[in-house]
Order: C-alpha cells, then structure tokens, then sequence
C-alpha cells in the first residue's frame, strides 16, 4: 500500500463529524466555557455534588435541557439534538449524568409513558428544574431484570389512591441518581394490582422529599455514599412503606386505572405493554453509548497529543543528522497501542450518529412501526454495549500510554477512567444487552425459517433469503455496489478493497448467527430445557451480538465516508476505516483461521497491513483527535496542551481550540 502525503481539510473533517445537529455541537462550545463547566478532582463528596447541582441550574439556563422535550410545553421537540447534547457534557461526567438522570429518565419518562394532562403538570418544572427528579426503576435484588421488580402500586378504589410499598430489603430501589440529596419527586416503577389482579410493571410518580428537604410521610431515604467515580451524583435507596398517592399520579399512556379499580390498556399482552413501556425510555441507553464515546474520545485526544510530543530513548545520528530522542509517537507499539482505538473511535460514532438519526425520525412519526421500532431497540441495546466496553479498554490503554503522567488526576484520565467505568452496566448491563440483541436475531431467524431441516435451510440461503433475517443499516445501497465491484472475490483480493472487507463482515455474521440457531433448534429437538438450551449456548450468544455490530459498525463508517465532499479528507478517512476492519480481523484471526476464510499467509497479511497503516496514519494522528471538536479547557490535562517547542527545539503547533 503506497502512502501519498494527504492535505485533509479541517473543517471538513470537523463538519462530517458534528453531522446532522452540527449547530447542537457548536452552541455547547460556546456554552461550556470557562470555571463554570470546567474539569475539577480533589473535591469531597459533598462539595462535589454541591457544585454539580449548581452546575445543573446554571445549564437549564441556557435551555440546551428543552431539546426533547414536547413545544406545546416549552421544548424543543428534537430528540436527536437531546443526545447530541448529552454528548457534548464531556467537561464534566458527574454534570453529563446529572443531566441524563433529570431530564433524559425523569422527565423522559413523564414524556413517554405519561399522557397530555401529567406533561403539561410536570414537564415544565422539570425542565426548570422546580421540580429536581428521580428515576427508581432499579432494585437490590432486579437491576436489570425489570420484569421481576418487587415494589408494589396496589389501587384502593375506597380513596381512588394507589399505595406504593416496598415488600421486602430485596426489592428497595437502590442507586437511584438524585434520591440522596436533591431529588423532590420519583418515577416509581412497580407491580400494579388492581381488582385482585397484577398488570405487570406500571411507573407513578411519588413525592419523596417535603419543601423543606425532609423525607415524605412513608418514605425512607438512604446515601449510597461514595462510589469509584462521579461523586457529583447524589445516588441514592428508596423505601416505601404504604406510601398513598392519587390515582392520577399513574403514568397512564399504556394502561390506565379508573376510579372503580377496572384496568384498560391500549396493548391486550401483558408482555408486550411491559416492552412497549421499556422500548419508549431507549434514548437514555442511546444517550450512554454516545457519552461512552466521548469520554474514548477525550482520553485518546489527550494521550495522542501527549504522545505526539513527549520524547524517549535516542535515535543513532545518519545522513548529517544529530542524535535525537524519539517522540514516543513514533514507535511502533506505540501507534499500536493508540491508533487502532483511534480507528475504532471513529468507526463507532458514526455508527452513533446513525442510531441517532433513526432514533429522532422514529419518535418523529405518529405512527410508529413496531418493526423499526423493535429494530432501533436492538441496534441501541449492541452500541451500547460496544461503546461502553470500547470506552472502559480505551481509556486504561490511554491511560498507560501516558506513563505516570496518565496517572496524575491534573491530566484528567483518572477521572475519565472513574468516572465512564460505570456505563458498562448502567442503562442495561453489557452482557445482558448482547444477549438481547442476539435474541432479536434469532427470532428473526425462526420467522425467516421456523423448523426448516438442513435441506430447506440450504435452498433458502441459495435464495439469499438470509437478508430478511439481519439489521440492515443506511449503507445497504452503498455496500452492495462496493461488494459487487471488488475485484476477483476471493483469496486473492486486496486487503483494502472495501467490497471484500464488508463481505467478509457478513459472511462471518451469518455464519455464527447460522449456527447458533442450529445448535439451539438441535438442542431443543432433542427434549433439552429451553434455559439449558440458552444457557449452554451463551458464548456463541454473546459472540453472535458482537461480530453483529462489528458488520453494522463498518457499514455505518463505510456510509460516513461517502457524505465526505473533499477527496483528500475522504482518503485520509478510508485509511481510518481500513485500519478499523484489519484491527478487528487481527482481533479475531483464529475465528478467520479455523474456518478457512483467511489462510495463513493472509492472516499474517492482515497484522502487516495493521502495522503499515499505523505508521501511515501517525502523521494524521493530532489531526484526527483535533477533529472531534474537545476544547483544550474540556479536556484539562496540562500534558495535552500546546507548547510553542518542545524540550528538543522541534516546532510544536498550538492545538487547535474545539
């Protein structure tokens, strides 16, 4: 692979990645300036999650909260700018949580599973935040089995109240964002019974605090005290002893209680209504991938700029020239360390930006349909997951490739590291959400073949009847042409060529996901346990989800290079892209191996094609990181900031402000 010097316009590169809500991005560099939105470390817990709620106040000022919220109560009605939004919090994680909690869970679901008299009673104090919000969904003993949640809402048609209790220790909501110090009112979600009957999880809202900050009648109120990172946040255990509030307390847009105890729901399926319910509040899981991502993204800013100028070991003098010390960025295991991650980064927020855009036209429409809708739940639920973990692997890479510099809390990475480790399993556990995700796959699967034996299933993938069966993304059109132009389509194709990169994409998808169906419909015709049956196959589950998102992560990259209107920027971004399928294929080289999709000679191809576009792509590497628009003051490390020379006398450029 020839490298020609590339001239990638900034302000095109820049531009393709703010994307869509690009004037979201730019009014929260305006606004998150100065000592009111920077970085801090050191503070005790208190004064942390003092200047955190001062900070949330100092935000709804400046409206950027209203964004998701309905007009006809003040907002915005733009979905996508609320995520894009959230993204942009990455000066301060604690804050960016905070303001996930109030306005993305709390008022999001006022918003999504209450109807037009609770908006307009609650929504506007919400986003004002007269009315500082919780979301007690979680349990002790049901975190993410929601299902199963204990707390109960029992109606006593003699009142037409609904009591609220908490049964047993197991069933206490417990790390609720907001209950310990600030929160006045929750979103309880609970088991309704009526008329001697259990609908199934329902969510009231309950007062928890008086005016004057002590805990409501019933209501006990515990600190989960400190935790690994965002100590600004204010999490908290609930307690209801037969708490009573009014039967129109009840967020009612999916089942609703009259004043004799008769339940009605638009949705007949207790299952599916608990689904329904679940899958309206999918912004806050969408919400976290793109949080994930940006604190990846702060990590990798700092720890490349750093690199870019921190200087070890000695280079023999040649040609006339001087022994000099070698910038850190030049090694190679350096580059490998960084730049892969770097790839990746790119390759998941546009796979982000995508999700996003699904997501605002989806919640656009009147009519939803349940297929996209289903869709957008298991695309949210596998970036999510892949997000999280990308940010958690990222940030400790960073971490270490800063050396004791990365370890000082003054360079930010210790917090980021803190702070972000949590996302792994809140909004849904990653292990879980893959298997989530797979499952949708698979019940694609069997409505695509239900009980076919060997033969029928053979003469379906003739018919290329498989494409019904997995998610499809906005590059299809795109993807189909590259695929269909690759040259020889077989072992002999560059490793470049983009067609066959995303055919081998796909062709390791189907085939995991093939034969994870086999083994489970085998299983299952031999009289074995449907959960044993699950269960024994849930490394081929997890596996399934993953090289899934893998495939939908690249045609979403694939997809993102193609709006790019400067030839020379879109070249430096196909190299990004290619460095992110051989990272990945050398992630997975044995999977590759053992089933003949690459030979030998190849795979070892594919770890020399990882180490030429590392070092093709270090000159680029400032620039890439630049791009994603993080101002110097967000990121806080004096070791990512601009020096006019370094210790050697080399010109340094100034860091482009975001």
């Amino acid at each position: 692979m020839t490298e020609q010097p590339l001239r990638a316009d900034d302000s095109e590169l820049r531009g393709l990645l703010d994307g869509r809500w690009a004037h979201v991005r730019e009014r929260a560099r305006d606004l998150l300036q100065g000592e009111d939105f920077a970085p801090v470390n050191g503070l005790s817990m208190e004064d942390h999650r003092a200047l955190t709620t001062e900070r949330l106040a100092k935000l709804a000022e400046t409206g950027m909260q209203t964004y998701g919220f309905p007009e006809e109560v003040g907002g915005s009605g733009d979905v996508g700018a609320s995520v894009v939004a959230f993204e942009m919090l990455v000066t301060d994680l604690s804050l960016m949580v905070k303001m996930g909690v109030q306005w993305g869970l709390f008022g999001g679901a006022i918003n999504a599973l209450g109807t037009e008299r609770h908006h307009h009673e609650y929504l506007p104090g919400a986003m004002s935040l007269d009315i500082p919000g919780c979301f007690a969904m979680t349990e002790t003993g049901h975190g993410s089995d929601v299902q199963s949640l204990r707390t109960t809402a029992t109606y006593d048609p003699k009142t037409e109240e609904f009591v609220v209790h908490t049964p047993d220790e197991s069933a206490r909501k417990d790390y609720i964002g907001n209950a310990a110090r600030d929160g006045r009112m929750a979103v309880v979600f609970a088991q309704l019974h009526s008329a001697g009957i259990d609908h199934g999880v329902h969510a009231l809202m309950v007062p928890i605090r008086n005016d004057d900050g002590s805990a409501a009648p019933g209501v006990t109120i515990e600190d989960c005290g400190p935790k690994a990172g965002l100590n600004g946040v204010d999490n908290g255990r609930l307690w209801f002893d037969q708490v009573r509030v009014p039967r129109t307390n009840l967020l009612n847009r999916y089942g609703d209680v009259g004043p004799d105890g008769a339940y009605t729901s638009p949705i007949e399926s207790k299952n599916r209504r608990f689904f329904t319910m679940l899958g309206t509040l999918i912004r806050g899981r969408i919400s976290v991938a793109g949080g994930a991502g940006s604190a990846a993204k702060a990590a990798l800013s700092i720890a490349v700029r750093y690199a870019d100028t921190r200087r070890q070991f000695t280079r023999p003098a040649a040609d006339g020239e001087p022994e000099r010390e070698v910038r850190i960025l030049d090694y190679l295991a350096h580059q490998r360390k960084l730049l892969p991650a770097l790839a990746r980064s790119y390759a998941l927020h546009f796979a982000q930006e995508e999700l996003v855009t699904r997501l605002h036209e989806l919640y656009g429409d009147q009519e939803r349909d349940p297929h996209d809708q289903r869709e957008l739940e298991s695309r949210a639920a596998g970036l999510k997951a892949m997000s999280t973990w990308h940010a958690t692997e990222t940030i400790q890479t960073a971490r270490e490739a800063c050396g004791g510099a990365g370890y000082l809390a003054e360079n930010r990475i210790p917090q980021l590291k803190a702070d972000s480790d949590i996302f792994t399993t809140f909004e849904g556990d990653n292990t879980v959400l893959l298997q989530q995700l797979t499952k949708g796959l698979l019940t694609n699967f069997q409505d695509a073949f239900g009980d076919l034996d060997q033969m029928g299933l053979a003469r379906f993938m003739a018919n290329k009847v498989f494409e019904t069966v997995i998610e499809r993304t906005a590059a299809v059109p795109l993807s189909e042409r590259l695929v269909a132009a690759a040259p020889g389509r077989g072992g002999n194709t560059s490793l470049y060529n983009r067609g066959w990169q995303l055919e081998l994409m796909e062709d390791r998808e189907k085939h995991v996901v093939e034969g994870l169906a086999s083994r489970i419909r085998r299983a299952r015709k031999d009289g074995s346990d449907g959960f044993e049956v699950f269960n024994h196959a849930q490394d081929h589950v997890l596996r399934a989800g993953r090289v899934h998102m893998e495939r939908v992560v690249l045609e979403a990259f694939v997809a993102g290079i193609d709006r790019c209107g400067d030839t020379s920027t879109a070249k430096l971004l196909n190299r990004v892209c290619d460095l992110y399928v051989m990272s990945v294929i050398e992630d997975d080289r044995a999977w590759f191996l053992e089933h003949e999709r690459l030979s030998t000679a190849r795979a070892k191809a594919v770890t020399a094609a990882v180490n030429e576009l590392c070092r093709g792509l270090r000159p680029y590497a400032v620039q890439l990181v630049d791009a994603f628009g993080l101002r110097d003051e967000w990121l806080a490390a004096p070791i990512a900031l601009g020096r006019e020379h370094d210790r050697q006398g080399d010109p340094v450029p100034a860091r482009s402000q975001g």
